[in-house]
Order: structure tokens, then sequence, then C-alpha cells
């Protein structure tokens, strides 16, 4: 099963900028994962189970390295990502 997530950071300090970059360069670490990133948020598709894994250990390793944070996140199903919608 595919899966599309949009996830939007905000970092509970002043510097922010860092903690954001950090957790997006971790998850272009992933190459199952495409990874599509704007202004407002950031779009990850792939695998279901592996997604869902890699958010778990992403957003930990951010609040473990950078404190808190806000992560809004929206799910749907299938891989909606523009190369997808191409074919």
């Amino acid at each position: 099963m595919r899966l599309s997530v949009e996830i939007s950071m905000y970092p509970l300090k002043d510097e922010y900028i860092h903690g954001i970059q950090a957790f997006i360069d971790r998850l272009n670490k992933y190459p199952e994962l495409k990874v599509i990133t704007n202004t407002m948020s950031t779009q990850v598709f792939g695998d279901y189970d592996l997604l869902m894994d890699v958010i778990k250990l992403e957003m930990r390793r951010s609040y473990e390295q950078f404190g808190r944070a806000i992560f809004v996140c929206k799910f749907i199903d299938g891989d909606l990502s523009p190369a997808a919608s191409d074919v």
C-alpha cells in the first residue's frame, strides 16, 4: 500500500530554521521515499509501513535533538506525488 503525507513542523523556539532543515534533510536520506519541499510544508510519498516508521523515528529524533515542536500532518492513501499523477 502507498501513502502520501504532508508535514509541517513548527519548533517552539526562536532558532527554528535549523531544526526544520535537519528534519527535511533526514527524510531525504531515505532513497525509497519521494520528498517534495516547499515554503509551507514537506510532502512525502512511499510505502505505507516504511513511511510511518520513518516519520515515527524522525519525529523522535527532532524532539531529542531540538526540543519541543509541533508537527501537523495530513495522511491520504495512495501515491499523490506529481510524477505518479502524470502516469
